[in-house]
């Protein structure tokens, strides 16, 4: 006697993905998460947007022919994939052995890595200090970089909650004691 297996099960634990009725709304739908996998690609965020350009210029050539549109977001990483591989078989060496090694000119701004880290320290205490609503809203608008309303929609509330919350939380930053020192 053989058992039935059951072959939703894997596909009712899947979200449902979302349909794109453009290219172009797919690109504004999904580039903050293709650029990061183009950054785990390479080591220079200049190189991932290029990467990822070259990417979806492949996949607007080919969006006519992709029937599937839920499989949009394996066609774009493997086409990443490709084209970096392409771009590493193809590189060419721009590197010249020379006798003394160039130090990099410090950026403005560009101090220790240790007064860096203090900062960021300080940051996040003074985040830490605001209001559970606030400190949620901050967090959600300029570390997770969703927009007003997707900041909205996550918390359920309207968008004008949101930016005065933000407006009154960036205030409360702007006076917080440990940040004066900074400016």
């Amino acid at each position: 006697m053989t058992t039935p297996v059951c072959t939703s099960a894997s596909a009712a634990a899947a979200p449902a993905r979302q349909t794109y009725p453009s290219f172009a709304s797919y690109v504004r739908a999904r580039q903050p998460v293709l650029l990061r996998t183009a950054r785990s690609l390479t080591a220079n965020p200049s190189d991932a947007e290029d990467l990822l350009q070259t990417a979806l210029a492949k996949t607007y050539v080919a969006w006519e022919r992709i029937e599937d549109q839920r499989a949009l977001d394996g066609y774009v990483r493997r086409a990443l994939l490709n084209t970096r591989t392409s771009q590493w078989r193809k590189r060419r060496l721009d590197e010249f052995a020379c006798d003394e090694l160039p130090e990099p000119e410090p950026l403005p701004g560009d101090g220790d890595a240790a007064e860096r880290q203090a900062l960021h320290d300080a940051m996040w205490r003074a985040v830490l200090r605001l209001p559970a609503r606030q400190r949620a809203m901050v967090v959600l608008r300029y570390y997770e970089d969703l927009s007003e309303a997707q900041t909205a929609d996550v918390l359920g509330v309207s968008v004008g909650t949101v930016k005065s919350a933000v407006s009154r939380a960036l205030g409360k930053l702007r006076e917080d004691p440990d940040l004066v020192l900074v400016r």
